[in-house]
């Protein structure tokens, strides 16, 4: 396969839900006005506060089924009975001008792109950990955005996405905010210097976390 330069960087961010990534990304893209976050498109419906085109394109089932027909997403997914996908000339077209792209997504999608993403020399993957298992409990109840179902499928699902953690090029604990989103931002500016950060070592972290069990 051949593993194409372009001028800016996609930077591919991954996280159980409540480790925090949205507010990490968002306070990203407020410090560094060279780097976009990736829209991509859902079947879900349009929370409150949401805007299409700026959150989420919100699109029907049959508009999402057709642009997999024509295979303009470089992932897609189900999750939790909705649909998400990344639209490939999104992204190429961020890249290609120059600006530094931003994708929040989960482990499923970040592994399609992994093993489809021809532009690959330009990918770099990063994943966010939370310090406990309470955190995520707590953020997931706190945030108000799903019902108690959603929010207990969520937290059953998190081990099966932690354990992913190493796939990634690098990981980054969400215990201070401030700490992690100078890690965050510190690894892409490493990345745009042409330079490879020695990458935290969470294992021992990610071990406690995989067991499941809240202390």
């Amino acid at each position: 396969m051949k593993h194409i330069k372009y001028p800016g960087h996609f930077f591919v961010v991954s996280a159980p839900s409540g480790a925090g990534k949205t507010s990490l990304v968002s306070t990203l893209i407020q410090q560094d006005p060279s780097i976009q976050v990736s829209v991509s498109h859902t079947t879900r419906t349009k929370r409150p506060g949401e805007t299409d085109g700026q959150h989420y394109f919100f699109v029907s089932n049959k508009t999402f089924d057709a642009m997999i027909e024509a295979d303009a997403f470089i992932e897609h997914a189900n999750v939790f009975g909705n649909h998400y996908g990344t639209s490939r000339n999104t992204v190429l077209d961020l890249v290609n001008s120059g600006m530094d792209v931003v994708l929040e997504i989960d482990w499923q999608g970040a592994e399609q792109i992994r093993a489809s993403w021809q532009e690959s020399a330009s990918l770099t993957s990063i994943f966010i950990l939370p310090p406990n298992l309470e955190s995520l409990v707590d953020r997931l109840k706190k945030r108000g955005q799903d019902d108690e179902s959603t929010i207990e499928k969520r937290i059953a699902n998190a081990t099966i996405e932690i354990a992913h953690f190493n796939e990634f090029d690098y990981s980054i604990v969400n215990d201070n905010f401030e700490q992690a989103t100078n890690e965050l931002s510190e690894i892409i500016s490493s990345v745009r210097r042409g330079e490879k950060p020695i990458p935290r070592d969470v294992r021992p972290l990610a071990a406690q976390l995989l067991s499941g069990h809240l202390d």
